[in-house]
This record gives C-alpha cells, sequence and structure tokens, in this order.
C-alpha cells in the first residue's frame, strides 16, 4: 500500500515532497520519516510519512549527533572561551599521555588525533558516559601519530570535545547546549531526553538482519566498538535508556528533523525573531576544510572541518561551499547548513539499515538536489 505524505511545503518547493514520496516508497509500506527545511530563516518543507509517527515524533540520530555537539565548540571559539591553536593539554593535562602532548584544538576537532577506540573496547554503560570515555582516551596510545592523518572518531569525538569544554567551562557540553542553543531556540533536540517525553519516541526498526561482524581488530571495527567483550550494535544504541537519558555528545542525540533542520537554521540566521548563533567569520571557519582526502576509518574519500563534515565536498555537491553538517549513514538521519545559499536541512528515519556508518545513498542526493534547485529557483 502506497504511504501517505503528510505536511507542508512552500510554493516552488513541490519537488522536495515528490522526491520525499519517491524515497518514502523506495523503502517499502513500513518506511517512517521526516524531512524539514528552513531558507532564510523561514521553514519551507515540513514532511513526515509512517504510520505510527508524525511531524513531532523523536528519533536516534546517532552521528548527526556530533552537529549539536561541535556547534557548542564554534560557540565557545566565538566567546574567545577556546583557542583552536592551543594544545589540548592548555585544558586538559592529562591528556598528554602516549605522545598526545602536542596536539591543538584545531586538530582534535578535526578527527586528526588518532583516538577512534580503546585497544579493549567499551561496554555499553561507558558508551552511555562521556566523561568516562574522555577518561580512557587520556590514557590511550593513538592509532596513528596524531596530526598527521585523519579518521572519523564514530562513537568517541563528542566524549574528546566535550572534555576540553568541562575543564575549559566547568560545565558539561550537555548543559552548555541546552543553557545556550536548545532551550532559547526551542529546538526538539535533546542531549539528554527528558522522561516526560520519552512517549514521543520511536523505537528502531531494523531494515535486515544484522550482519556477520567482521574482525574486530580493523581501525573501523575499532572506531565502531566492535572488538569490545560485548560488541556495539549501532542499530540498537538510541533505544538504550540510559543513552538517551544521558546523551552522549558522539551518539546519544534525539530529534525530529524540525529541532534538527532548526539547530542548522539558528546556527547560520535569524530564525524566529532571534539573532543567528553565529557570526560570519565562526561559520566561514568551522566550514573550512581542515582534513581532507582518504579517512583511515572509512577507507574512502572524506572531508572534514571543525568537527563538521564538509558536506558540499563529500556528499551534495550542488551545496555552496562552506557547507557544514553531519550525517549518520546506517540509520539515514542527518543535517546540514549551506550559509551560502542561507539553507538548512535535515532529515530523520525510523529504520536502520545496516549500510556503513557515514555512507550517501543515491534517494538522499536526489531529495537534496530537488531543494538546492528549488531555493535557488527563489
Amino acid at each position: 500500500m502506497k504511504q501517505k505524505i503528510h505536511g507542508t511545503v512552500a510554493d516552488g518547493f513541490e519537488e522536495v515532497r515528490e522526491e520525499f514520496a519517491a524515497l518514502v516508497a523506495g523503502g517499502g509500506p513500513d518506511h517512517e520519516g521526516q524531512v524539514c527545511a528552513y531558507l532564510h530563516g523561514r521553514r519551507i518543507v515540513d514532511l513526515w510519512a509512517g504510520d505510527g509517527g508524525d511531524g513531532d515524533s523523536l528519533y536516534g540520530v546517532r552521528t548527526a549527533t556530533q552537529g549539536a555537539a561541535h556547534l557548542v565548540a564554534a560557540l565557545l571559539v566565538q566567546d574567545g572561551t577556546l583557542e583552536l591553536d592551543r594544545k589540548v593539554t592548555y585544558y586538559w593535562p592529562e591528556f598528554a599521555a602516549e605522545g598526545k602532548g602536542g596536539l591543538t584544538l584545531r586538530d582534535l576537532l578535526a578527527h586528526r588525533a588518532g583516538l577512534v577506540g580503546t585497544d579493549s573496547g567499551f561496554t555499553g554503560a561507558e558508551l552511555a558516559d562521556d566523561r568516562v570515555i574522555a577518561e580512557r582516551l587520556a590514557d590511550q596510545r593513538p592509532f596513528w601519530r596524531p596530526g598527521t592523518a585523519f579518521g572519523h572518531h564514530t562513537l568517541v569525538i563528542g566524549a574528546l570535545t566535550g572534555e576540553v569544554v568541562r575543564r575549559a567551562t566547568g560545565r558539561t557540553l550537555q548543559e552548555v547546549y541546552e543553557e545556550r542553543v536548545r532551550a532559547p531556540h526551542g529546538l526538539d533536540l535533546f542531549l539528554g531526553l527528558p522522561p516526560a517525553l520519552d512517549a514521543r519516541y520511536r523505537t528502531v526498526q531494523r531494515a535486515a538482519p544484522a550482519a556477520p561482524p567482521g574482525s574486530p581488530h580493523t581501525l573501523a571495527a575499532i572506531a565502531l566498538n566492535r572488538n569490545a567483550a560485548r560488541p556495539t550494535d549501532l542499530a540498537a544504541l538510541p533505544d538504550e535508556p540510559l543513552v538517551r537519558a544521558r546523551g552522549p555528545a558522539s551518539v546519544g542525540g534525539t530529534a525530529s528533523a524540525r529541532g534538527l533542520a532548526g539547530l542548522y537554521a539558528a546556527a547560520i540566521g535569524e530564525r524566529g525573531g532571534k539573532a543567528p548563533l553565529l557570526k560570519p567569520d565562526t561559520v566561514a571557519e568551522i566550514g573550512q576544510v581542515h582534513a581532507t582526502g582518504r579517512d583511515l576509518v572509512a577507507r574512502a574519500h572524506r572531508s572534514y572541518g571543525l568537527g563538521f563534515e564538509a558536506t558540499a565536498d563529500v556528499w551534495y555537491p550542488l551545496l555552496g561551499a562552506g557547507a557544514f553538517g553531519h550525517r549518520d549513514g546506517g540509520g539515514g538521519c542527518q543535517g546540514f547548513a549551506d550559509p551560502r545559499g542561507s539553507l538548512a536541512y535535515a532529515c530523520t528515519r525510523r529504520r536502520y539499515s545496516e549500510a556503513p556508518p557515514g555512507s550517501g545513498s543515491p534517494e538522499d542526493g536526489r531529495l537534496v538536489a530537488a531543494l538546492c534547485r528549488a531555493a535557488a529557483g527563489r
């Protein structure tokens, strides 16, 4: 049975609805998800599909969480609380162990630290606790010489960034995010879901049985915590109550597409009568490519700004230079901002496809291309 598409699009954005309908149809009769976009701070796409969900439903967005985490870092750099070219040890002296003492905050944010995991992996409880992750990584020998290469620190980059934030401010990254970003802008994107909102959360739906595990000793396996005594099930992470409650900054965000798109809209432009969170110079710096080439974890071409993916280079070439965001390939959740086009976008999905984390799909590409064409026409 054909899925019904709910919600609205502004005049001129009908093609986006058509592409979303095609994406939903390709996902099967039980596909559930949302898509939202802003142009010049005005919401111009707000769509959803699925019998059990609606526009207010909340989904685990896994590594797309990292956009919220690194917006906090960008705000603190903008304030002067953090300085990009200071060594991480200026804020976090214990980080110097095992030859990491020369790494700058700039290189840490660009996924150049070589600390994608630990030799023995993390327990499930540890993955829900950024403080514990940071403590263990401070003692870990890097998997490559810091600053010489890069690779996506999939499950730990938020904890590394968060420990610098905590040392510099005396507050957790989650607390700073709540006070400076989420609450003032009324965003349905939570790093720590309040119990009262748990009824809006939609549990994960697998598209297929989990793929058989490969070697636990590869760099990619270590980055995904498959070397642990109990390997991490990426699909199930958002369903863990401890993960949702604590909101670890690498993978623990819970959001609607409205909340995730609203984050990026608020970052780059006026939204709801509020001034942009970031100044133009800050936007330019975080979107500037700091690492590009072969990602040692993904084993593919990737480009990163400061904490964010360089979205135009990696995924969507129709976006303007300096576009930034983050996505979760297996879950299909993502968000980005295109500052030159004054465009912000997000999509969420309930289904987990078991695709390699960070991988793209042609359906997403067609949807974003339709959005870009419609926005250009305005």
